[in-house]
């Protein structure tokens, strides 16, 4: 099977899960700068929100690219990654809405772990289809930004409830980390 409609799929889907973020932000009622500021931890989160989902779409982007060919468990691992993003505006709005309180925070990380996995799920479901000795397995290689990721969400997962900013401040540090585009599948890319 070719990797076009999982590609235009998931490319569908993460675009209304971005639509569905924005349209969660509403406009407040008022012209003074104080009516501005119950905004701010609701912008802070659709800002790192829209950071995720779009590291997200990136790296797949980045990745399918060095996809030859799709089976079916390419597909329900590829849907596995799309049902946790797509509760991103769900966990966004939670946190926004509740100050960075212990257990929204907790649900947020709780919600971009479960993202990762299943990114993870999905590169290895990848690997399967292509092969263990395959140009595609030899390119994913060295995955240090992953452990690191899974390490970082777990440790902000055992700080929700005692430092919620602390493990806001560690999210946000595995989104810069990731912000560049996964250097393995943007050399193949570059080649072509």
């Amino acid at each position: 099977m070719t990797k076009g409609r999982i590609e235009a799929f998931s490319d569908g889907v993460i675009a209304i899960i971005i639509t569905i973020m924005v349209l969660e932000l509403h406009v407040p009622h008022g012209h003074e700068w104080a009516d501005f500021k119950p905004l701010v931890p609701i912008l802070f989160c659709y800002v790192l929100s829209f950071a995720n989902v779009g590291i997200y779409w990136n790296n797949h982007h980045h990745m399918f690219h060095a996809v030859r060919n799709v089976g079916g468990w390419v597909l329900w691992a590829n849907l596995h990654l799309l049902f946790w993003l797509s509760l991103m505006p769900f966990v966004t709005g939670l946190i926004g809405e509740n100050d960075f309180v212990g257990v929204t925070v907790f649900l947020y990380t709780i919600d971009l772990l479960m993202c990762g996995v299943a990114y993870y799920l999905l590169v290895q479901a990848l690997i399967s289809q292509h092969g263990q000795n395959s140009e595609f397995a030899r390119m994913h290689g060295n995955n240090r930004k992953e452990v690191f990721s899974v390490v970082a969400y777990v440790l902000a997962l055992l700080l929700t409830f005692f430092l919620p900013i602390v493990s806001i401040m560690l999210i946000a540090l595995v989104a810069v980390i990731w912000v560049v585009p996964d250097p393995r599948f943007s050399r193949q890319i570059q080649k072509e």
